[in-house]
């Protein structure tokens, strides 16, 4: 699979293919589904399957610090749709030339010109171009134009409800992780590479990685039962997400106490998988009273992992 950044890096094996187009933020079983659904209509016109997305998120653009939480950041949704045997994911950047593009010019100059697509999967409620002017009426008479097929997606719904980013985001900020797996068909995880602390946790007895958030605007915060990812290897622990206020923090960070594990892993790229939410975070009146809880926490997260049969 190819990630593909901007139309100027497009190859000619990239072009006259079947795209799909959206955010595809977590890329649940709702995504899932549209591109199974698009690998079968690649393969009956012997053509490439891509996914077009954006970076910023067009919600992010327009709303800057407004905008909803994000589920996943560009590498993660890479790594995802990896496993769905994509042919290129071929990312954009929103910025103000594209916000200005009408309807027919993004179809004219991209879609057409550009990609010279056979054809388009997109949902009925898909709106693009200046002023979100362009809709799925719009596409079906471009695709008449032009020559291209253009088709709705089918809802996807679990217990009863539709699947979508914005329920599983609902669901981690009530600490639901269980129904958000159930959606997304995995643990939530939050991946990137660990870095230097100011090393606090080990003097209360509890180190931790500190894993580099990319986002301010994260979709839950509290201390959790974790699963931490790296490489082959499965590490349990206890993780804080949040602004640590006990010792004054600003910034949200992602901290994990890692059990009965002592190795340096500076720089390692993992994913922390968020299995249970033990508890909000909260400010405590010392070191001493913080070093309890997380002993507590320790222990509620081991208890979980147990009942799991995880341990």
């Amino acid at each position: 699979m190819y990630l593909i950044r901007g139309l100027h890096n497009l190859r000619s094996q990239h072009k006259g293919c079947a795209l799909t187009i959206g955010n595809f933020d977590g890329v649940h079983l709702g995504h899932q589904a549209i591109i199974r659904h698009l690998h079968e209509q690649a393969r009956r016109l012997n053509c490439p399957a891509g996914v077009m997305t954006f970076e910023p998120l067009p919600h992010e653009y327009f709303s800057h610090e407004k905008s909803s939480a994000r589920l996943n950041r560009l590498r993660e949704k890479f790594l995802a749709l990896q496993s769905t045997r994509t042919d290129f994911l071929l990312c954009l950047k929103f910025n103000r030339q594209l916000a200005a593009m009408t309807a027919d010019e993004f179809i004219s100059q991209i879609l057409v010109d550009q990609l010279n697509i056979k054809y388009l999967l997109v949902g009925d409620d898909f709106r693009f171009g200046k002023g979100r002017n362009g809709d799925f009426t719009t596409l079906k008479e471009a695709g008449e134009k032009y020559s291209f097929e253009v088709e709705d997606t089918a809802t996807q719904v679990h217990l009863q409800e539709r699947i979508s980013s914005t329920r599983i985001r609902d669901a981690l900020s009530l600490g639901q992780l269980p129904l958000a797996a159930q959606m997304l068909g995995h643990d939530y995880n939050i991946c990137g590479r660990v870095a230097h602390g100011d090393k606090r946790g080990r003097t209360i007895g509890f180190p931790t990685a500190n894993i580099k958030l990319f986002h301010r605007n994260i979709p839950l915060s509290g201390v959790y039962a974790v699963q931490m990812q790296m490489a082959e290897r499965k590490i349990l622990g206890v993780a804080n997400i949040g602004k640590r206020p006990t010792v004054d923090g600003v910034n949200i960070q992602l901290e994990v106490h890692l059990f009965d594990f002592a190795e340096d892993i500076y720089g390692r790229h993992v994913c922390v998988n968020f299995q249970h939410k033990i508890r909000e975070e909260r400010k405590f009146e010392s070191l001493d009273a913080l070093q309890s809880q997380i002993q507590l926490d320790c222990d509620s997260a081991k208890d979980f992992f147990i009942s799991t049969n995880s341990i």
